[in-house]
């Protein structure tokens, strides 16, 4: 199984990450620590909304669209405010 997760930085602007994994705490971990991303680096991250895929290839695509959709990213992320994880 492959995820296709958002996190938001907990700051005072906060701002988003879309990514795909196959294994999701471990991820969040490793972007929480200063390892994942290099976006990432120097944030602390709260995962606000995951997706479940049978395959790689359609974690991927599903990636893509959210991360070029802003109307749809700003919309996970207002729906999300208030929540700490999915």
């Amino acid at each position: 199984m492959f995820y296709v997760y958002m996190l938001k930085s907990k700051s005072i602007k906060p701002i988003t990450y879309v990514g795909y994994t196959s294994n999701i705490k471990k991820r969040i971990t490793l972007h929480n620590s200063g390892k994942g991303a290099k976006f990432t680096r120097g944030r602390k991250w709260v995962l606000i909304y995951k997706e479940k895929f049978k395959s790689k290839k359609e974690a991927i695509s599903r990636e893509y669209y959210i991360k070029n959709n802003r109307t749809l990213r700003n919309k996970i992320k207002n729906e999300n405010f208030n929540t700490s994880s999915v």
